[in-house]
């Protein structure tokens, strides 16, 4: 980091799991320190907290409170994906930088709003995509980068995990769900944000996007699965057709395990296939594996270590305020755009049961 600058951070909303994630890594980063907490829900905001032990007195059930207060510098935002722009707009119009947890909206208009409010109020607005900070797919990049295997045509994601329910933070298990108390939660509802779908394919589609340089598809399929009794998919697979061939996006809630206790199958994470070779890029993986016309046979190499501001949104934040510059790669507004562009056309698809046109406009001046 360019300073000894502490950043006052906030987190806003426990709805997403990954709140207490959050927490633990605001206070294992030397630049943050947690000023205040927020939920109306006091109860799913306490249960993270009291296992967590963060104090009572920055609780807090009044967002305007938290914010007159304790003057936070970055709120990150752990809300249900349906409340992401209403909190955005809010935040942002106060000066306050923001750090979405995945996924990035509800809709591409969303999206769009949500964008319009940061660059209004010219505040950072970055969106945490986990998967982009682990070890083998920020390699897998920076071997893309150095043309390790030519020019990318193709890129294969499957990812998931057992079920929303099925963990808290700190990757606790849970007892698996009936139907019944997952039809309750707000992971299944279409409002809120709910199902695999709307859950990874942003990872898929924006990662993706990177590993290709930030270029789309022309025209998407997709079709979904979901059990009996559920407003939303469990499962989906996307069809991406590109200028020189297809690439598949596939999601699933109910995978066989959870990928970070052990590697099921299918593999969770990516295959990138390019004109002089392929990677495979599993999550958690200690090494990818690369093949290449001169070395056709498949041979491992060892994950980087990551860099400080490639270990997570608040780490990548800080550095960019820090230097005065903005989020590049999947957390940036605008590859985060792209990606949501792709779930978007995907949802309609699905919908129409039609092969449909990447939908929206591209934002110029991307930050890849």
């Amino acid at each position: 980091m360019a300073n000894d600058r502490l950043y006052r951070v906030a987190v806003v909303g426990f709805a997403h799991m990954h709140a207490g994630d959050q927490l633990r890594f605001i206070e294992g980063l030397a630049a943050a320190e947690l000023v205040g907490v927020w939920d109306t829900d006091t109860a799913r905001r306490d249960a993270v907290c009291d296992d967590l032990g963060v104090v009572g007195d920055i609780r807090y059930t009044d967002l305007d409170a938290l914010v007159a207060e304790t003057a936070p510098d970055v709120a990150i935002v752990c809300s249900t994906t349906g409340e992401h722009t209403e909190l955005v707009e809010k935040l942002a119009a106060l000066g306050i930088h923001v750090i979405l947890e995945k996924p990035f909206a509800l809709t591409l208009d969303d999206a769009d709003r949500m964008i319009a409010a940061s660059d209004s109020a010219d505040t950072i607005l970055a969106i945490n995509w986990p998967l982009a900070w682990y070890p083998a797919h920020l390699t897998t990049q920076r071997l893309i980068a150095e043309g390790m295997i030519g020019e990318v045509t193709e890129v294969h994601y499957y990812d998931g995990n057992r079920g929303p329910l099925t963990h808290v933070h700190d990757k606790k298990e849970r007892v698996d769900p009936d139907i019944a108390t997952k039809a309750a939660s707000w992971w299944y509802s279409p409002e809120f944000g709910g199902g695999s779908l709307l859950d990874y394919l942003g990872y898929g589609a924006t990662i993706g996007t990177w590993f290709r340089d930030g270029e789309l598809p022309e025209r998407l399929t997709a079709i979904t699965w979901g059990s009996d009794g559920l407003l939303v998919d469990e499962q989906s697979v996307v069809a991406a057709a590109y200028s020189r061939g297809l690439s598949t996006f596939q999601t699933k809630w109910g995978t066989f395990s959870n990928p970070w206790d052990a590697h099921n199958a299918p593999a969770c994470g990516f295959v990138v296939v390019g004109t002089g070779g392929t990677i495979s890029s599993r999550d958690f993986a200690p090494e990818v594996f690369v093949q290449t016309l001169a070395n056709p046979a498949s041979t491992g190499i060892p994950v980087d270590e990551p860099r400080l501001e490639q270990t997570g949104a608040l780490a990548h934040v800080v550095n960019c305020l820090d230097n005065g510059t903005r989020p590049s790669g999947p957390s940036s507004k605008e590859l985060s755009r792209m990606g949501q562009q792709i779930v978007d056309t995907a949802i309609r698809a699905v919908a129409t049961g039609q092969t449909t046109e990447l939908l929206g406009s591209t934002l110029s001046n991307a930050t890849l």
